[in-house]
């Protein structure tokens, strides 16, 4: 992280893109300490050293915004600029975020806190915040020519509200919105109860992260900010696997997953091993009796959901979008089908001209995983990520939650690959196969079926 001094400096900002707006220092004297991030990993929860206290959230390849108390009321200081992410090692991605990151750091208040959020527009165009789900003022509510004036580039806002109700929400722009959350502009807000609630049961472990995706052709770095549908990168929270940071848990802990969607499709999320349910949405908790389990849990354009389970089984869980195609890196969507196609002749005259040519589909798309291909600078491979076994074959929206015995209460860090016992893990059968059985073909002889066939009559529809 780095402090006011820098982010004024511009010295500790990877943000400070050419033609980003300049702001007055004496404005920004006056504000809560801008904190600016600039690494992609998974930050540590932030203990609440002020203000109520509440059990704090992680958020995957993210962080948690630090505040400020001022005569009861907690502040926070959003920064809106282009910023520089890394979505996986080797491939960074030109975008608008928060803070030093997209997405922007997660908000955490408690039930009942009077908030003020100031936000400085770095951007080169206006800007403006809507807080998704909240209970608020209409005047708070972000909607640009609706409800406020659009934030100007350089010009800093200020928001202030009471978070009413407990729940997940997030924020984004409402100015230039496709343009802006295509950019990746967005970030995560947990409103935690203010004690016992009767439907937010308290977990060990609470992780959050936005559904987001780009258009990012391989080899440049700029979302094509027009693509309504046709993304290729699918991500959570800008991140891309092996990008995306294990979900580690400790066995039998009470886990809480809280996911937003901010692409333009849904995503059917779906976790291995386990069984959860569904605790709440932006709209609030779920009545208990309305749960029921599930492994895949569809999410909306817009919507927020709690996933809520024990971690009862130990391993190396799956855990993706269901959508096969949000589980790959940048790809073609030209590419035709060549399964059961012999194109070593092709190949052989194509190599005449392009010696690195490499026939390549004949037999699926796996040989891909293992496929040492030279890619433009600045491209990640398709489905690069690597397990205890080879390739896994999966890339974008793709994670593991990984489930482990002795962990410490705060313990994030990756404990490396699950040992399977003895016996438990799928291998080659060795023994002796079985013969064919094939069904012999009925004895049917002319005139054994009998078919009936009724015409219709004129006029009859």
């Amino acid at each position: 992280m780095t402090s006011r001094r820098n982010f004024l400096s511009g010295a500790g900002a990877i943000t400070a893109a050419v033609g980003a707006a300049t702001v007055s220092k004496v404005a920004m004297a006056a504000l809560p300490e801008p904190v600016i991030q600039n690494r992609p990993d998974t930050m540590p929860p932030l203990m609440p050293n002020t203000g109520r206290p509440y059990n704090p959230v992680v958020t995957l390849n993210g962080w948690t915004l630090p505040w400020r108390m001022n005569n009861g009321v907690k502040e926070f200081h959003l920064v809106a600029e282009p910023v520089v992410r890394e979505m996986a090692p080797g491939f960074k991605a030109h975008l608008w975020g928060y803070n030093g990151q997209s997405p922007g750091p997660t908000i955490e208040v408690v039930e009942g806190d009077r908030v003020r959020i100031f936000v400085t527009n770095r951007l080169g165009e206006l800007t403006s915040i809507h807080w998704h789900g909240q209970r608020l003022p209409n005047g708070m509510d972000g909607v640009t020519g609706l409800n406020q004036p659009g934030i100007p580039p350089g010009k800093t806002f200020v928001y202030e509200f009471v978070a009413r109700r407990p729940g997940t929400f997030m924020y984004h722009p409402h100015a230039d919105e496709m343009v802006q959350m295509a950019m990746g502009m967005m970030g995560f807000w947990v409103t935690h109860p203010k004690g016992q609630h009767p439907l937010i049961d308290e977990v060990d472990r609470d992780f959050c992260f936005l559904l987001n995706a780009y258009d990012i052709e391989p080899g440049s770095a700029t979302p094509k900010i027009m693509t309504m549908l046709n993304q290729n990168i699918w991500s959570w929270n800008s991140r891309i696997f092996p990008g995306i940071d294990p979900l580690v848990v400790r066995h039998m802990d009470k886990v809480r997953i809280r996911v937003g969607n901010l692409t333009m499709t849904n995503h059917p999320i779906h976790l291995h091993g386990h069984e959860f349910v569904v605790s709440g949405t932006d709209g609030g908790p779920t009545p208990k009796g309305s749960r029921w389990p599930e492994i895949t849990a569809d999410i909306a354009v817009g919507q927020m959901r709690q996933l809520d389970f024990v971690a009862d089984e130990q391993g190396d869980w799956a855990f993706h979008c269901h959508k096969s195609h949000h589980t790959m890196n940048a790809m073609g969507h030209d590419v035709p089908t060549m399964i059961g196609v012999d194109h070593s002749g092709v190949a052989r005259q194509i190599t005449k001209l392009i010696p690195d040519y490499m026939a390549m589909g004949e037999r699926g798309m796996k040989d891909m995983t293992e496929m040492e291909m030279p890619l433009p600078d600045n491209t990640a491979p398709m489905m690069a990520g690597q397990g205890p076994f080879g390739a896994i074959g999966m890339g974008g929206m793709f994670s593991v939650l990984k489930v482990r015995k002795g962990l410490a209460r705060h313990d994030y860090r990756d404990p490396g690959w699950f040992k399977n016992p003895p016996g438990t893990v799928a291998h080659e059968y060795t023994g002796p196969a079985p013969a064919a059985h094939r069904q012999a073909p009925a004895d049917v002889q002319p005139g054994d079926v009998e078919v009936q066939v009724r015409k219709p009559h004129h006029h009859q529809h």
